[in-house]
C-alpha cells in the first residue's frame, strides 16, 4: 500500500517507506492513566509522506534515514493531520539504511 492511499479510520494498513525524522520524545498521560513516552516521526514514500506516532519502545527503534516496514498499523487523524500507528497489535521493522 502507498503512503497517499491511506485514510482515517483504516486498520491493518502494511506500508513501507523512509524516515525522515523524529522528533523530541515526550511524557504523556494515556486516557488509561499511566505515563508513556512518544514521538513523531515523518514517515515518506514515493507518494506522499505521513506522521507516523512511535511509543515508548518503538522510539528507540528508527533513525532518519531507516527504511521501514508498518505492518497491521492504524491510520487515524489528530488536530486535522493524518497520522499512522504502529499500536499494539502492529509491528515496526528496519528493513534497511538510505543516507
Amino acid at each position: 500500500m502507498k503512503i497517499s492511499e491511506l485514510r482515517r479510520g483504516m486498520r491493518g494498513v502494511n506500508v513501507k517507506g523512509k524516515v525522515l525524522d523524529v522528533s523530541e520524545v515526550r511524557e504523556v498521560m494515556t486516557r488509561y492513566g499511566t505515563q508513556s513516552r512518544v514521538a513523531t516521526a515523518t514517515l515518506e514514500d514515493d507518494s506522499g509522506s505521513i506522521k507516523l506516532t512511535l511509543w515508548n519502545e518503538d522510539i528507540g527503534k528508527v533513525s532518519p534515514g531507516d527504511l521501514v516496514e508498518i505492518r497491521n498499523g492504524y491510520v487515524n487523524s489528530f488536530r486535522g493531520v493524518l497520522q499512522l500507528n504502529v499500536g499494539r497489535f502492529g509491528r515496526i521493522r528496519v528493513i534497511g539504511r538510505e543516507e
